[in-house]
């Protein structure tokens, strides 16, 4: 049925990889707006996460009418993932092991929201001494469009038997495309969204549930195999 014995592991960038809270806390301070803390953030629904929460929401709107506005919050959230924003402590270790395994098929899959995000990450990773063109696939796609997809594309494409694909992600969308497309999640808590709203409010099983991405480093080298990296 599978010609390939390669197993597959998509990773997600925002909130799972990249730190991406306080790049947006960042972006949103130069431009005179509040994000709010990051157990809020967490909680929020869509709408709020990136014009603040209901505390936050009429000073944010007020500064961010007008698409002129909007490009400029934009271009400050690009210039600071490519010079500022950070990778979780310990991924940049876990993908370098993943890139260097030669029989683990190791891509991206992104909803990243700043210009020419390819182009950022490549920036922002290579701060972290890691070649985002070492991976064997990135792939960008629209807020608005569903990842699983994209999941399944990139393992028909590598012919991955589904019980040896791994998503890595911080959201419930991700939990759902993962399972749509067949492959086992690993969920992180630490993201876009916190323990709680994804065990009470998504039902995601917590035994799958990362707090940490020291945590979540031990989960995925352990299951592949990997000896881990420090």
């Amino acid at each position: 049925m599978f010609n390939s014995n390669k197993r597959l592991v998509i990773l997600d960038a925002d909130g799972t990889t990249i730190d991406a809270y306080n790049a947006i806390d960042k972006a949103f301070s130069l431009h005179g707006m509040a994000l709010g803390d990051q157990e809020r953030f967490q909680r929020r629904r869509h709408l709020f996460k990136y014009l603040g929460g209901l505390k936050e929401f009429p000073a944010n709107l007020k500064k961010q009418i007008g698409k002129q506005k909007r490009k400029q919050l934009i271009s400050t959230l690009t210039a600071v993932y490519r010079e500022e924003a950070q990778l979780y402590t310990g991924i940049a270790a876990m993908i370098q092991t993943l890139i260097d395994a030669p029989d683990i098929v190791v891509g991206m899959v992104t909803k990243n929201i700043t210009n020419e995000p390819e182009e950022t990450l490549r920036q922002l990773f290579r701060r972290h001494d890691i070649d985002i063109d070492a991976l064997d696939f990135l792939v960008h796609i629209p807020l608005s469009q569903d990842k699983t997809t994209y999941f399944q594309a990139a393992r028909v494409e590598h012919d991955i038997n589904p019980a040896r694909a791994y998503m890595c992600g911080d959201e419930y969308k991700d939990y759902l495309a993962a399972l749509g497309s067949g492959m086992h999640p690993f969920m992180v808590s630490y993201g876009f969204e916190d323990l709680t709203r994804l065990t009470t409010k998504f039902n995601v099983p917590e035994e799958i549930i990362s707090r940490t991405p020291a945590e979540l480093s031990k989960r995925v080298l352990h299951a592949l195999d990997l000896v881990r990296a420090e």
